[in-house]
């Protein structure tokens, strides 16, 4: 039996450090490496699958369980990442 989920259409999000807010979204990675090299960005580049939260993105792939009722609350789930994203750390344009 196959039991390998299709992968899900995706988009690459650049956070530079210490932004609150995304400074650009991209939907190919060399599109992505481009942009931060050419303007020397520092910061962490995700990839992103579109129509699902990484909440329950992060559940369908058993990357988390939650532990507590408070691990399923709106305000827990508002603010959830997953370190379990392919991402990329960049320093000056250049990947780190």
């Amino acid at each position: 039996m196959n039991t390998h989920k299709p992968q899900l259409p995706s988009v690459w999000i650049f956070n530079g450090i210490n932004s609150r807010f995304p400074s650009g979204v991209f939907d190919d990675l060399k599109k992505a490496e481009t942009w931060i090299a050419q303007n020397k960005l520092s910061g962490v580049l995700t990839n992103y699958p579109l129509n699902q939260g990484i909440y329950d993105w992060a559940l369908d792939n058993t990357h988390f369980l939650p532990k507590s009722d408070e691990q399923k609350t709106p305000e827990f789930i508002g603010k959830f990442s997953s370190a379990c994203q392919e991402h990329f750390h960049y320093e000056d344009g250049k990947i780190a």
